[in-house]
């Protein structure tokens, strides 16, 4: 199923307008009792620090409906979509227009104050990328992939308790990054699984 996008929010210029296609964001998407709620639940989750190959990160993560092995570049099994996430998964599911089953993934993370998340793309077994910015604002930015001399460089700042979609090219041809944040950051990222042809 192909999702809708409803193009750009009131957010449109964050981009100067000129949003990778594929791209679409909303300001408050949840309010803040449901993001004080979600806070508190995750606070009790065993997340883990985020192994990337030989690196490991301080985000720490948990993943539902499997886990990317970056050293073996596999996705491994992993546990069901807990139905703590049911109601926001349920709402971005009627965002994108898809089924909530669809998002058969889903990553909860806390990023502390200071470092960045590095520019990468999401792994290639998911396709449909769906985020939830709690806590506090995170700017991302996007650069084409493969990278060129002198890319071109856009930005977004994700407020708290907003949401955005990535599919189509920007899901695929620009790489992202998340900047250096003043105070803990929370996200909750869903993805639908990639079908290979």
């Amino acid at each position: 199923m192909r999702p809708h996008l409803d193009g750009m929010s009131a957010q449109h210029d964050l981009f100067g307008g000129a949003a990778p296609p594929g791209w679409s964001y909303r300001d408050d998407f949840i309010d803040r009792a449901e993001e004080s709620g979600l806070l508190a639940t995750f606070a009790g989750w065993p997340l883990a620090p985020a192994a990337y190959k030989d690196y490991t990160a301080r985000r720490e993560v948990l993943s539902f409906g499997g886990s990317f092995d970056y050293s073996a570049n596999t996705l491994r099994p992993g546990k069901p979509v807990p139905p703590e996430l049911f109601p926001l998964r349920e709402r971005e599911a009627a965002w994108a227009g898809v089924t909530p089953a669809a998002f058969a993934h889903a990553l909860v993370a806390r990023d502390p104050p200071g470092p960045p998340l590095g520019r990468h793309r999401d792994v290639p077994d998911f396709e449909l990328v769906a985020g939830v910015s709690l806590g506090s604002v995170a700017r991302m930015t996007f650069r084409r992939y493969p990278p060129a001399p002198r890319a071109e460089t856009l930005h977004a700042d994700l407020a708290p308790r907003s949401a955005y979609l990535m599919c189509g090219e920007a899901r695929w041809d620009w790489q992202h990054r998340v900047e250096p944040t003043e105070s803990e950051r929370w996200s909750v990222t869903f993805r639908t699984r990639r079908v290979h042809r």
